[in-house]
């Protein structure tokens, strides 16, 4: 006997089938449709009727006021809202003022170093959406220089490049040479 065949299994299958309800557009019954954003619940009377629904729903929470807040250029309230991202502090006097809070890390302080590429920006640092710590030109876009470790002002003994990297290694602490082409590990003394 094949599974198809099983009266428990289409029994199974009935049961999911009526779970989902019917369409409150036409009165069709819904069902689990796949589409390239992924599973959703669709109306089977499609493509008469275009009533979706997501599998999930998502749970909308209200925007909290901030008692005692105050937006730095309009002068209303924040709020901790709900956006596409994720939480975050904007202004209530949204779509007028588009203020919204970030967080200031001490990653965030300029690190003082001159960019050694355009000669006029700082590197300072930044996070990545995915929280990973990178020091790019703050003269960006005319410049485009970047590196993945903290920037330190020094020359490299090997090149002059005008620009150290403070790496953590397995023998300590080690300052590297910022030039792609050179990469020189120096001591940290140095």
């Amino acid at each position: 006997m094949s599974q198809s065949d099983d009266p428990l299994f289409s029994q199974h299958e009935h049961a999911l089938e009526q779970a989902y309800g019917v369409c409150p557009d036409c009165g069709s019954e819904l069902s689990i449709k796949r589409g390239k954003a992924g599973a959703f619940i669709g109306c089977n009377s499609y493509p008469k009727c275009q009533y979706t629904r997501p599998v999930v729903e998502h749970e909308r929470v209200e925007d909290k006021v901030l008692a005692g807040s105050e937006c730095p250029e309009c002068g209303h309230e924040l709020a901790v809202k709900q956006g596409r991202y994720g939480m975050f502090i904007g202004c209530t006097n949204f779509p007028a003022c588009h203020h919204i809070e970030h967080e200031q890390n001490e990653a965030e302080v300029e690190s003082h170093v001159t960019c050694p590429s355009c000669k006029k920006g700082q590197l300072t640092a930044k996070t990545t959406r995915y929280g990973k710590t990178f020091y790019p030109c703050d003269n960006y876009p005319k410049c485009k220089f970047a590196v993945n470790h903290e920037p330190v002002a020094g020359e490299c003994e090997q090149c002059g490049f005008e620009l150290l990297l403070k790496r953590q290694m397995a023998a300590g602490e080690k300052l590297q040479c910022a030039d792609k082409k050179c990469g020189h590990f120096q001591s940290a003394q140095s």
